[in-house]
């Protein structure tokens, strides 16, 4: 036995692998860091918040200087339920990570049962106390249960990845939604002068046809145009609405606080971030999706290895040990202990072609697995591309919107001095302004879509701008 135990001794030493010291040495030039165990890195998410901002890139949000958006941001990082939902989730899987893990350990278990007992033909009783122990070990010498905990655990880092999607989207939905909010507040600021201009005009027409100046014609085609821009005022409120009750449910609150929300004006948005002009595919594979994929590759493998290993005998060990006296105080004597140790390999020889199936079936789910992934890598590059060529030319239709209406409101500008001058009426006027407000109504709602562009990008390129 001690040859034995000093032959393991030695093998455990051979094995060591010394290089604490050569990795002081160069700890000054290395600068990856320290890989963290998924129990600690777990602890640090119970005792901290700050992994809920990283995800969403909370200081990109900066680049919108407004307190009010980003108050929504932190509101829905705290509230929301949805995010509340997939940080639970990942707990779920850690959890499953310590079950499995169980699964490698031997199991203990241990009872007490008194008893009293008569035999038939006697008047006396007596009265005895068992102890019994039991051991189980699974011996996991083709680590077959260590894989299944690896598997178990690509599936936490998994959870992961999704949460991190869904803390991404809440965040980009947040923000999208409030920018539209804005749009609207705009765009029904100038309906509603569009609205009260036609009615001036419905109204300078009426009084012109009680004269014979105008015909009755123009005057209804004059209080129908009056009402239609009453009913387009009319859907535009009822779009806000909708949106301010979104963005409650996003940040957490009843949509009957939709009322009180709020937000900045149009004119106060000013958004001062750098947007690259192209992506580096290492951002690329920074996405949540891409690195779920390459998790699921790696769970894949393992679970064909699980399936080989299903092949090969599983090893049981147990042992017994069991207490049994008439008087409690001597229960724990030799004389009344009985011990006993035992082993044994299974192998099932006849399974009806059920390990054969379920190995054909982990190799398809692998390979259904990376075609998935290269899939999703296509994707990723298909998002960023469509990103950035949205923001290209929506920027360059905004601009173009813009000299438009720099042209619309000098052209008004022109009729306003013949205005001034009698040259035209003021019905002419009138008419000739509603141009400046409906180019002002599209560079209003291209603006926006230009912002809303780039929280496309940022939530493309998995907030890494």
């Amino acid at each position: 036995m001690k040859k034995i135990i000093a032959a393991m001794l030695l093998a455990g030493f051979m094995l060591t692998d010394i290089t604490p010291c050569a990795y002081a040495i160069n700890a000054g030039k290395n600068t990856q860091p320290k890989k963290v165990s998924i129990t600690k890195s777990h602890k640090m998410r119970k005792n901290s918040d700050q992994f809920k901002y990283d995800y969403i890139n909370y200081a990109w949000w900066d680049n919108f200087n407004d307190d009010i958006l980003k108050g929504y941001i932190n509101q829905a990082v705290t509230n929301n339920y949805s995010l509340k939902m997939a940080t639970i989730t990942v707990d779920e899987y850690y959890q499953l990570i310590k079950i499995q893990f169980g699964n490698e350990l031997p199991t203990i278990g241990a009872a007490f049962s008194p008893a009293l007992v008569k035999m038939p033909g006697m008047t006396n009783t007596t009265g005895s106390y068992a102890l019994p122990g039991i051991v189980n070990y699974e011996a996991d010498i083709f680590l077959k249960n260590h894989d299944k905990t690896k598997m178990t655990k690509k599936d936490y880092e998994k959870s992961l990845q999704d949460e991190r999607t869904a803390y991404i989207s809440i965040a980009s939905a947040v923000g999208t939604t409030y920018l539209n909010i804005v749009k609207l507040d705009k765009i029904i600021a100038l309906q509603e002068q569009i609205v009260s201009d036609r009615k001036l005009i419905f109204d300078l027409m009426s009084a012109r046809n009680k004269v014979g100046l105008t015909s009755t014609a123009d005057t209804v085609r004059a209080d129908k145009s009056h009402v239609e821009g009453q009913t387009s005022l009319t859907d535009l409120k009822k779009q806000r609405e909708i949106l301010l009750h979104q963005l409650c449910v996003l940040i957490g609150e009843s949509p009957e606080k939709a009322s009180t929300l709020q937000r900045t004006s149009y004119d106060k948005l000013n958004f001062t971030g750098v947007i690259p002009k192209e992506i580096s595919s290492e951002i690329i594979a920074q996405r949540p999706d891409y690195i779920t994929a390459e998790k699921m590759i790696e769970k894949a493998g393992i679970d064909v290895r699980v399936a080989r290993k299903e092949f090969l005998p599983t090893i049981n060990l147990s042992g017994v040990a069991f207490f049994l006296n008439n008087e409690i105080g001597s229960l724990f004597t030799t004389k009344s202990m009985l011990a006993a140790l035992a082993a044994g390999a299974t192998l099932p020889i006849f399974t009806g072609g059920k390990r054969i199936a379920n190995l054909h079936l982990k190799k398809d789910e692998y390979e259904r697995v990376l075609n998935n992934y290269y899939q999703t890598n296509l994707t990723a590059i298909q998002e960023v591309n469509d990103a950035l060529t949205t923001i290209t030319h929506d920027d360059q239709k905004l601009q173009d919107t813009k000299l438009q209406s720099q042209l619309e409101k000098r052209d008004f500008g022109l009729s306003t001095a013949k205005y001034n001058q009698g040259v035209i009426s003021k019905l002419d006027l009138t008419q000739l302004r509603e141009n400046v407000l409906n180019t002002d109504k599209l560079v209003a709602d291209q603006k926006i879509n230009c912002l809303v562009d780039y929280i496309g990008l940022y939530k493309a390129v998995g907030t890494k701008l």
